[in-house]
């Protein structure tokens, strides 16, 4: 199998998919921080599923990060995501520096409303989505993809991208994936290795605190109660809790009764010094 191409210009990487637009060529985007693992891989095999070349970007954004959080431990494993990514077909890699995204004098952030500001991630990550959202859309103009694979464990990461996609004109389908899980129900996060023995042990109980708030809700309990309820138990559990919601799925407003639209439950916490995230929807058919 051929290696992808390993581009670090935005000059090369134009230049690399020009032939490919001139062939009419669909090109899918798949944005990662490196690190990967199968719930990655997903990503790309479903870019490749739907259009014709794939192309990966690896780069950990330093934007989207606070002072206070992990940028610099943030684990780097290009050799091995290469590996990972020729074997899931991809065609071209993309891997920058901060130096390229950021150059000196960048002076230009994405300005954020609508789910960004739903009160869940946003209420402990303040600068998150601006960062994401404005390395999401560089990359989206610098490969003019037509189609960018998300996963739908970062789920309100996931609707500030739709969103943004969609105020900016930016002609390009936003495509969210399914969670790739563990065999115990933890979602696959490439922060999962900071978990010790123990942790790991209890991690999976996130999701399935999820599943059983979802039920709860499904059977006909009062939202308040179920959440009171799956809040209780994860703290119980060990859990340090940042939030434990039910919102609406599009926009992830607060949801009013009766329940008539797609619903999320969107939960996270702390395990130790390990922060997980994790989100279900919710049934009631």
């Amino acid at each position: 199998m051929n290696k992808p191409a390993v581009i670090s210009t935005v000059v090369d990487l134009r230049a690399a998919l020009a032939p490919w637009r001139r062939a009419g060529e669909t090109i899918a985007l798949v944005p990662t921080m490196g690190a990967l693992h199968a719930g990655h891989i997903s990503l790309a095999q479903l870019a490749k599923r739907k259009a014709r070349r794939a192309v990966a970007s690896v780069f950990v954004n330093p934007t989207q990060f606070a002072p206070h959080e992990d940028f610099a431990k943030y684990p780097r494993t290009f050799e091995a995501d290469l590996e990972r990514l020729t074997a899931a077909g991809i065609d071209a890699v993309f891997s920058p520096t901060p130096q390229v995204m950021y150059p000196s004098g960048f002076a230009t952030t994405v300005s954020l409303e609508g789910p960004a500001k739903a009160d869940l991630e946003d209420r402990f990550r303040p600068t998150h989505f601006a960062g994401v959202a404005t390395v999401v859309a560089k990359l989206l103009i610098q490969s003019a993809a037509d189609v960018a694979i998300f996963g739908e464990k970062d789920f309100q990461q996931l609707a500030v991208i739709r969103q943004m996609a969609k105020d900016l004109d930016l002609p390009v389908e936003i495509i969210g994936a399914p969670t790739v899980r563990e065999h115990d129900g933890l979602a696959m996060s490439s922060r999962n290795v900071y978990l010790d023995t123990e942790e790991r042990r209890r991690a999976p109980l996130l999701h399935a605190t999820l599943q059983d708030v979802a039920r709860r809700i499904a059977a006909g309990e009062e939202a308040d109660a179920a959440l009171a309820t799956g809040r209780q138990a994860l703290a119980d559990a060990g859990f340090v809790l940042d939030y434990l919601e039910l919102r609406d799925a599009a926009s992830l407003a607060v949801v009013a009764k009766p329940f008539m639209q797609p619903l999320r439950l969107l939960v996270a916490a702390k395990l130790g010094k390990t922060r997980l995230i994790d989100n279900i929807a919710v049934s009631l058919s």
